[in-house]
């Protein structure tokens, strides 16, 4: 019989990068298992229902910004349960919460703006929240994001800078000083690091969460979902539905060459 508390965590990651950040050693648990979606996170997860007897809790690990990745982790996790029918996670496998969402990002972004105003002070800074790329729903979801942030912090500009994505980084700091901003500091967006390498001018302004805070929520998102799993809950329906409404996600949106 296995322990009600405890279990093996497997971290699911998308483009916000929640799949390879660090963390600190979860006490509850063992070692924590990483994985992509799709065949990876398939066969890490077998592997796991077949060599521990604990509980297999898989978190993904969005800060709000990536639905399809909840929605494609639930696609494979419910071949390993077999539905209605059962399988070989029947009852030992639990899809956790997602790790952040909108409004969680939202108020670490502030956080993060307020101390980087304090940091540097002054009616001319500008402050870049950067992010890998996604899709164009997910950059979108940034931007509105960045507006909320603005609404509530003192600072004169927030802008949006993406890798991989336009605009780019060289384009908002470009756009920052035209706007008449004389400092511009980096705050990251996702799981990544604001800048990647020195960017001349921009203050990079470090991991956007902690590895102990990231920890902590893990944690977090890990027993809620076990104890979800003890009363008949698995999670995996409502990962389904992650993505409902939100677009055509996953590969870069080009315009088509064709007309209609």
């Amino acid at each position: 019989m296995f322990h009600p508390l405890r279990a093996t965590v497997v971290l699911v990651g998308g483009h916000e990068g929640g799949g390879s950040t660090a963390l600190e050693p979860l006490a509850e648990h063992g070692p924590v298992l990483r994985a992509a979606p799709g065949h990876q996170l398939d066969a890490t997860v077998h592997h796991a229902l077949q060599t521990v007897d604990q509980p297999v809790c898989v978190v993904p690990m969005t800060l709000g910004r990536d639905p399809e990745l909840v929605a494609d982790t639930a696609r494979t996790l419910i071949g390993l349960t077999g539905g209605a029918g059962g399988g070989a996670g029947a009852g030992r496998l639990a899809l956790a919460d997602p790790f952040g969402d909108a409004t969680l990002l939202s108020g670490w972004l502030r956080v993060a703006v307020s101390r980087a105003a304090r940091r540097l002070g002054g009616p001319d800074l500008a402050v870049l929240l950067t992010a890998a790329s996604g899709n164009r729903y997910d950059d979108a979801e940034l931007f509105r994001i960045a507006h909320l942030v603005r609404a509530q912090e003192d600072v004169p500009w927030v802008e949006v800078a993406f890798h991989g994505g336009d605009p780019g980084l060289a384009e908002a700091v470009e756009r920052c000083h035209q706007l008449g901003a004389r400092q511009i500091a980096a705050v990251p967006a996702d799981f990544g690091r604001a800048t990647e390498g020195h960017v001349p001018g921009v203050v990079d302004c470090g991991m956007l969460l902690t590895p102990a805070a990231i920890s902590g929520m893990v944690a977090t998102r890990v027993a809620a979902a076990l104890l979800k799993l003890s009363r008949g809950d698995d999670g995996i329906a409502a990962g389904l539905d992650a993505d409902h409404e939100h677009g055509h996600g996953g590969a870069h949106w080009q315009e088509s060459d064709t007309d209609g």
